[in-house]
């Protein structure tokens, strides 16, 4: 079931001179346990038409695979719970600002590489430069979810990691549907967004973050974890 008017979002956007409709999928909560193929085939492969693109939340992905955990059986060891002071928390996402889910990153990408962005970070934040943790600490920390107020339960109580083999997720779905289209996987929010994995070349994965650069599946309880874009 597609949702026109998901939480204000414009339905169109232009990029480079060409209009684009941005559709978002309404669907039930992804619950751990839950198969991806079975999930798409029930909400998003019908609504397909050949030239879309289908782009599906790193999040659903990665719940599907086994990589959500309750934050209550997460225990931080104590260079977590000194390095998450240190990150700026957003009203759009609690990132790594909490133990539990800077534990995960540590888990994730392992303890030189986060102490290495987190060196880093420090110095060039002096300066006046924004960013570099996560450049450096890459995709997997950047793409791991914690809880914060607009989560949908039972993700308010729970951390998700990013998805694994992201790329090769796209190309199996692409092979799932019965026209000719692209798929992503995006990591994308109200501060800016990012393509894990998709059937897209570079210049066509640039112009998918341009077209979704406003976030239209939203950030709350919109339950819209699937689009398509659609030139129009």
């Amino acid at each position: 079931m597609t949702d026109a008017a998901n939480a204000g979002k414009a339905l169109t956007t232009t990029v480079d001179g060409s209009s684009f409709a941005r559709i978002p999928i309404r669907t039930r909560v992804v619950l751990p346990g839950d198969d991806l193929d079975a999930f798409l085939r029930e909400y998003a492969v019908g609504a397909v038409e050949a030239g879309d693109i289908l782009f599906v939340t790193e999040k659903i992905v990665a719940i599907t695979q086994g990589r959500s955990y309750l934050v209550e059986d997460i225990t931080p060891r104590r260079l977590a719970l000194f390095l998450s002071k240190y990150v700026t928390r957003t009203p759009y996402g609690i990132g790594l600002g909490m133990p539990e889910t800077m534990e995960m990153a540590l888990r994730e990408c392992g303890t030189p590489r986060i102490l290495f962005a987190a060196a880093v970070s420090a110095v060039t934040k002096a300066f006046g430069r924004k960013g570099d943790f996560y450049r450096i600490a890459g995709d997997k920390a950047r793409a791991i979810d914690g809880p914060t107020k607009g989560t949908i339960p039972p993700y308010n109580k729970a951390v998700v990691l990013g998805p694994e083999r992201p790329r090769e997720v796209a190309a199996h779905v692409k092979s799932m549907l019965p026209v000719s289209a692209e798929v992503a996987v995006v990591d994308i929010n109200d501060l800016g967004g990012n393509i894990l994995g998709s059937t897209l070349d570079k210049a066509g994965e640039r112009r998918l973050l341009a077209i979704l650069s406003d976030n239209p599946l939203g950030q709350g309880h919109e339950s819209t974890p699937l689009g398509l874009v659609r030139k129009v």
